[in-house]
C-alpha cells in the first residue's frame, strides 16, 4: 500500500503556474508531502510564500544556497522524492533537461534525480509545435519521462489556441499516482490484502419513457472515492455504478448499470465478498409501465399518470442472505433531517451492519452541498454506538472507512482465532 508519497514538484515559469497551487491542496489532502523547487521564472507568477503556506515547507529557488548545499541540497532533494514532478514545463526548462544542462537548481535536480520524471508541458502552440520542442520531447520519452497534456484549447494570449495548455489538475494527480504504485511484488501487503470488496456508486436511472427517466441526484464521488481507497488498502474491488460523469478508478473492476434491477443483479453477480459497501443513491421506485415512444405533450391533453412500483431494495437483500451474505454489510443513509434517528433506524429495518449517515440538507453547512460537490461530513451508526466525524474530503472519508473496515474484519480475525475447539479447549486439536 503506497501511503505518503513524496513528490517533489517542480514549478516553471509560465501563466499556468498558478495551476500548481490547485495541484498541492489536492496532494496534500491524498495525505503526501509536497516539497517545491522554483525557477526565477516561476516567481514572477505564483510567490514562494503562497507556495509554503500550502505545502508547510520550503520553497527552494537558489542552487547556491549555503544551508542546503552544505548538505548537498539538490541531491538530497532529488534523492529523498518517490515522484519528481514537473508542472509546467516550459520549453526552456525541457530543453535542459534534454541536454543535460544543469545551471540552475530545478536543472541541478532534475539532472542529480535517480527518477524518471512526470512531466506537464504548457507554452504557446507554436512553441510546442516548433522542431526543436518536438525533438526534445521524443528525447526525454526515450530517457523515460511521463508526460501529460499538453491539452489543447485558447491560450492566455488574446487570438492564440491549439495545443499547449497545461493538464487540469485531476490529470495530473491521476498520472502521479500512476507513477508512484509500484508493482504488487513490490508493496508490503494492504490491511484489505486478500478480501473482496463489492462498492455501489451513484445513481440509477429508471425509465418513464426512452427520453425521461426518475433518478436521484449523485454524483458518484464518495463510491468511486471508497473504490479506490480500497484498490489502495490491497484489496480486489468490484464497483457497480449508475450513470456518472467521473472516470473509474484505477485497479477496480468495473460494472456499468442504468436501473436498481441491474444494479442488484450485478451485486448478487459479484458476490460471494468479504466487505459490501451500498453507496449508490438508488431510485426507490419505478415507472411500472414504461412508454415505448416518448410521450409527446398535447395540447388541451390530459396531463400523464405515472404509476410508481417499489425498486428492490438492494441493501436489505444482501443484508439478509441467509448464505453468501458478505462479513460486513455497510449502508448510506442521506438525509435532510433527523440524520441519526434516521439513519440508526435504518440500521434496525435493513439488517446491515453500519450506516454512514449524512446531511445533505441545504443547512448542511458545506459550501457547494455534498450532493456533487468534494467535501462531506458523516456519522458512522453500528449497533453499538455511533462516530461523527468532522468535515473532511470524500476521498478522506473513503480512506477513513477502509481503515476502520480493516479494522473490524482484523478484529474478527483475532476473536476467531480465540474461540474454543469443539472439545472446548482453546488451541485443542
Amino acid at each position: 500500500m503506497v501511503n505518503n508519497r513524496r513528490i517533489l514538484l517542480i514549478i516553471g515559469g509560465g501563466i499556468a503556474a498558478y495551476k500548481c497551487l490547485e495541484l498541492i491542496r489536492r496532494l496534500r489532502e491524498r495525505g503526501n508531502r509536497v516539497r517545491v523547487v522554483m525557477t526565477k521564472a516561476a516567481q514572477q507568477f505564483v510567490t514562494p510564500l503562497s507556495v509554503s503556506a500550502l505545502t508547510n515547507e520550503r520553497v527552494f529557488t537558489d542552487l547556491f544556497d549555503l544551508d542546503d548545499e552544505r548538505e548537498i541540497g539538490h541531491i538530497r532533494l532529488s534523492r529523498e522524492a518517490d515522484v519528481v514532478v514537473v508542472a509546467p514545463a516550459t520549453a526552456d526548462l525541457m530543453a535542459k533537461m534534454a541536454l543535460g544542462l544543469a545551471n540552475d537548481l530545478a536543472s541541478a535536480v532534475l539532472l542529480a534525480s535517480d527518477k524518471a520524471p512526470v512531466i506537464a508541458p504548457a507554452m504557446n502552440p507554436r512553441m510546442w509545435q516548433n522542431p526543436a520542442t518536438q525533438r526534445n520531447v521524443t528525447q526525454l520519452k526515450a530517457d523515460g519521462a511521463t508526460f501529460v497534456g499538453p491539452e489543447t484549447g485558447e491560450m492566455a494570449e488574446a487570438g492564440e489556441a491549439g495545443p499547449g495548455r497545461l493538464a487540469e489538475v485531476p490529470e495530473l494527480i491521476a498520472a502521479i499516482e500512476r507513477t508512484t504504485t509500484a508493482p504488487a511484488s513490490a508493496l508490503t501487503p494492504g490491511p484489505l490484502a486478500g478480501r473482496h470488496v463489492v462498492i455501489t456508486s451513484g445513481p440509477t436511472h429508471e425509465p418513464i419513457d426512452p427520453v425521461r427517466y426518475i433518478a436521484n441526484r449523485s454524483s458518484g464521488k464518495q463510491g468511486h472515492a471508497i473504490a479506490e481507497a480500497a484498490v489502495k488498502a490491497g484489496a480486489r474491488v468490484t464497483l457497480i455504478s449508475g450513470p456518472v460523469n467521473i472516470a473509474d478508478p484505477d485497479g477496480a473492476t468495473c460494472v456499468h448499470v442504468e436501473t436498481a434491477a441491474q444494479m442488484l443483479a450485478a451485486v448478487e453477480a459479484a458476490l460471494p465478498a468479504d466487505i459490501a459497501i451500498f453507496c449508490a443513491a438508488v431510485a426507490d421506485w419505478r415507472v411500472a409501465n414504461r412508454g415505448g415512444q416518448k410521450i409527446k405533450k398535447q395540447k388541451g391533453a390530459e396531463v400523464p399518470r405515472l404509476e410508481l412500483v417499489p425498486n428492490p431494495d438492494i441493501l436489505a437483500t444482501i443484508a439478509s442472505l441467509s448464505k453468501g451474505r458478505p462479513g460486513l454489510v455497510i449502508g448510506f443513509a442521506a438525509e435532510t433531517e433527523n440524520i441519526l434517528g434516521h439513519a440508526q433506524a435504518k440500521l434496525r429495518n435493513k439488517g446491515c451492519d453500519w450506516i454512514v449517515a449524512n446531511d445533505v440538507s441545504a443547512d448542511s453547512g458545506i459550501a457547494g452541498g455534498v450532493m456533487g460537490g468534494d467535501r462531506n461530513s458523516v456519522h458512522l451508526i453500528k449497533a453499538d454506538g455511533h462516530q461523527s466525524w468532522p468535515e473532511m474530503g470524500k476521498d478522506e472519508v473513503a480512506r477513513a472507512l477502509v481503515e476502520q473496515m480493516a479494522n473490524s474484519l482484523g478484529e474478527d480475525r483475532r476473536s476467531s482465532k480465540r474461540k474454543p475447539s469443539a472439545t472446548g479447549k482453546a488451541g485443542a486439536k
